[in-house]
């Protein structure tokens, strides 16, 4: 009676865990497997920070906060499909105003989460493959008129 018990409910445990991977999102660092994907990713993210970093003086950084920093950018997967959940780039700055009676320098922190403008059912691979070369911030997304360049314009 105990065999026949374990017998129904091991494919029971195995649906309730298939389901649980089925729905899975996971970090891009989580599913990415191969050396040249994982390689292209972080290229990616290099080339990302330094185009923003290229052009911030002369248009996100003038003004109040003259100091934005790209902090990191993150995305979402479908562990078994590769379907792209979510992507954000998270930046920070700062405003600092010195009270010059007392000396007391006043910090005004600011943080911005923007996210990139995905199309749904957007693949990892095609991601990689559209943001691929030296200009990510300016390449068109998959499925798209869009780029992440255009994002950061609403957000910032």
């Amino acid at each position: 009676m105990a065999a026949l018990s374990l017998s129904v409910l091991a494919p029971l445990s195995a649906l309730a865990s298939e389901r649980k991977v089925d729905n899975q999102y996971v970090d891009v660092s989580a599913y990415l497997t191969s050396e040249a994907d994982i390689e292209a990713w972080y290229q990616l993210t290099r080339n990302l920070k330094q185009n923003f970093d290229d052009i911030c003086g002369d248009t996100f950084c003038e003004g109040e906060y003259s100091n934005i920093e790209s902090l990191r950018f993150r995305c979402s997967v479908h562990a078994l499909t590769g379907r792209m959940g979510q992507c954000v780039w998270v930046f920070a700055a700062s405003n600092e105003e010195v009270d010059p009676a007392t000396g007391v320098v006043t910090v005004d922190a600011r943080t911005w989460t923007c996210q990139a403008p995905l199309a749904p059912r957007t693949t990892m691979q095609k991601f990689l493959a559209a943001l691929a070369g030296n200009a990510p911030l300016y390449a068109t997304l998959p499925r798209t008129q869009t780029t992440i360049y255009d994002g950061l314009v609403t957000c910032l």
